[in-house]
């Protein structure tokens, strides 16, 4: 992914009526002011950035449904989301969304089938987000965007902008997942989606479960990478939503995304669920941005 003078769109979402916690919306404004274009620029990108996609805020909003809380907005700006990805797909450029709660993966994953017909993802996440409004505890959507990719969170998940599934199960690897929820335990072994937990990254290191995702989600069609920052250990990126101890480390998360970069396999990117709010002297932004970069084929030597 590193030829130089390649495009990279980033593509804001400022969206948080997915999760309960408010902050996330402001994670876009973070990650830029952390040096997101200045980084990019220096290892040869072109960089254009389009601003943030319209968004609705909970204050002003009537909640409909506490089985998908917010549903029909987060679909509106997962459809703004969608168009600009799908039309900087056809241009050949790099799409780089900010989030957000990941709510806007479905989006980003939407306009990239609307393009390419069904892909592959790697989820780099502490969950695997495929709950659905029947399954889901708290009615959370950032919680659904996976399961609504892969066609299985229901009729409310569809749009015009987007084909159903967006992904192929098969073509779908979880790395760094350490809470799932029964409902999800169920979906995801009757998807056949492969999940690379904590502890098995743990026993079979790093370099072999990102080689062994990697694989999983290649083919034709798309393949994008979607980073919850609450992949990583709460210790070094705090500033997230819903933390969960026992993450990746620092060194972890780089080698991952190395690979990921060495691979040549993603066209598209998305880091989300910064929130500056929880944050410290946003550490998580910065570290958001040097795992950008580390994706996108900085070296050390």
């Amino acid at each position: 992914m590193g030829e130089p003078q390649r495009e990279i769109a980033i593509i804001g979402a400022a969206l948080d009526l997915g999760q309960g916690r408010r902050g996330v919306d402001m994670g876009p404004s973070a990650i830029r002011a952390a040096g997101l274009e200045e980084r990019l620029a220096s290892l040869g990108y072109r960089v254009r950035d389009h601003g943030n996609v319209e968004t609705a805020v909970p204050e002003a909003t009537a909640l409909r449904d506490e089985r998908a809380r917010f549903l029909p907005e987060i679909i509106e700006t997962c459809e703004r989301i969608a168009a600009k990805v799908a039309e900087e797909a056809q241009k050949k450029a790099i799409p780089l969304v900010l989030g957000g709660d990941h709510s806007v993966a479905l989006g980003t994953l939407g306009g990239l089938a609307s393009v390419h017909g069904p892909g592959g993802v790697l989820w780099i996440d502490a969950h695997s987000d495929v709950n659905t409004p029947v399954t889901s505890p708290s009615g959370n959507v950032h919680g659904m965007p996976l399961a609504a990719a892969l066609g299985l969170a229901g009729e409310g998940f569809e749009s015009e902008a987007w084909p159903l599934p967006a992904v192929t199960a098969k073509r779908v690897a979880l790395l760094g997942a350490r809470q799932l929820d029964a409902g999800e335990r169920r979906l995801l072994r009757e998807a056949g989606v492969r999940v690379f937990t904590m502890s098995e990254i743990d026993r079979i290191g790093v370099e072999r479960a990102v080689r062994e995702a990697l694989d999983r989600v290649s083919g034709g069609g798309f393949v994008h990478v979607s980073l919850d920052m609450d992949a990583l250990d709460p210790e070094i990126a705090p500033g997230v939503g819903t933390p969960v101890r026992g993450g990746l480390t620092y060194r972890e998360a780089h080698l991952l995304l190395e690979l990921v970069a060495e691979s040549e396999l993603a066209g598209s990117l998305e880091v989300v669920e910064v929130n500056p709010i929880l944050d410290r002297e946003n550490t998580t932004a910065q570290t958001a941005v040097e795992l950008v970069a580390s994706a996108l084929g900085k070296t050390i030597f």
